[in-house]
């Protein structure tokens, strides 16, 4: 359809194509080269942090944040169910057990209220996980972790360049993670980051991604690690866009606010709250919440949308209702009903860094079809 509108088309017009080309003249592709360690150190500093570890992806970046904190069999890791199962893959398979809290209904983060009352003697860590453009208010959370003596993960993939009460998101707790995704602020295509002021586990996550193989007996190995190396040619691209990431994210604000404008005429729909007393929204993606008294789920909005020529992705679907989760026997008879609702209802429309005002403007015009 030639005025189809992609949910996301990254934008890579700055330095990307002159450093991807000076990688492949000197013939540094591999994870060897010298834009590792250059984006890995600008993007530390961004993000107020002494340590940033590249890796291959954001999954495995929460994997090793995971696995670098040494939690294992019996211990419980509190999170939010409404998120990305990336979140929960670590914690599942190293077998410890992990225990899910609700969503605000405004904010879509993780409701921190509910944090305190899962605290067992069993709990090692809180995961807290920065949802579509908002943060989570993250110093009630740190405040709990100190009280009780926990571990916290923040799971930052989609705060590039957000933050919290002036802070960086990815400079709270013991380690933060990213992910560069071409739908994120920065990209690397495939591409992620483990951001740490922890000297002990900035170590043990370098080698965690590099198989742990040891500086003098490569090949004998006291640990299993994973090889989650990122390339010198995804840390040209990240570096590029790293340059440019202020700039991307007035973009994003201002096609946010433009979204919002155009769109709160139409009833019944909850568009994403512009800020709280913490932060202004970041506007990730732009998500839109139907109400269920339109008759109208997500999916259902979606394929008419789709029909119209206009790409969206759904809202996630809760942990606690995950089939391969409930097949494991985890989370029994446990209801979290914002988050159901939200996965139920909820999905965004394109938000790419790449987007016209025009094509907004073609969005908003089928959106309103679809549901007026």
């Amino acid at each position: 359809m030639s005025n189809f509108v992609p949910v996301n088309e990254p934008l890579l017009d700055g330095n990307e194509k002159k450093y991807l080309l000076e990688c492949i003249e000197t013939g540094w592709i591999s994870s060897e080269g010298p834009f590792v360690k250059e984006f890995e150190e600008k993007f530390a500093a961004r993000m107020g942090r002494k340590h940033g570890i590249a890796v291959s992806n954001g999954t495995v970046a929460i994997d090793a944040a995971v696995d670098a904190l040494g939690i294992g069999p019996g211990d419980e890791v509190i999170m939010p169910t409404f998120t990305i199962i990336s979140c929960i893959n670590q914690i599942v398979r190293c077998g410890a057990k992990p225990v899910l809290v609700d969503s605000d209904p405004l904010t879509w983060n993780m409701d921190v209220s509910q944090i305190e009352a899962k605290i067992t003697s069993r709990t090692k860590a809180i995961m807290i996980v920065h949802i579509f453009g908002l943060p989570v208010d993250v110093d009630p959370v740190l405040e709990i972790a100190e009280r009780h003596g926990l571990k916290v993960i923040e799971d930052a993939a989609e705060m590039h360049g957000q933050t919290y009460k002036g802070k960086p998101c990815g400079s709270f707790g013991d380690i933060s993670t990213f992910s560069f995704y071409p739908n994120k602020h920065v990209t690397t295509g495939e591409g992620g980051m483990i951001v740490t002021d922890d000297d002990e586990l900035a170590e043990t996550c370098r080698s965690l991604r590099n198989l742990c193989f040891q500086p003098q007996k490569r090949f004998v190995h006291e640990r299993l690690g994973w090889n989650m190396r990122m390339t010198n040619m995804q840390a040209a691209l990240g570096l590029a866009q790293l340059e440019r990431l202020d700039d991307f994210v007035l973009r994003k604000r201002e096609m946010g606010l433009r979204y919002t404008g155009m769109l709160r005429e139409i009833q019944g729909v909850q568009l994403p709250l512009p800020s709280t007393d913490y932060a202004d929204n970041i506007y990730w993606v732009y998500g839109l919440m139907l109400d269920e008294s339109m008759g109208l789920d997500a999916e259902s909005a979606m394929k008419r949308l789709a029909e119209k020529g206009v790409g969206t992705r759904p809202f996630f679907y809760p942990m606690h209702q995950q089939p391969v989760l409930r097949k494991m026997g985890l989370f029994e008879g446990e209801q979290y009903p914002v988050a159901e609702k939200m996965a139920k209802y909820g999905f965004y429309i394109p938000s790419g860094m790449a987007l016209t005002y025009e094509q907004m403007s073609a969005v908003v015009e089928r959106v309103k079809g679809v549901l007026h």
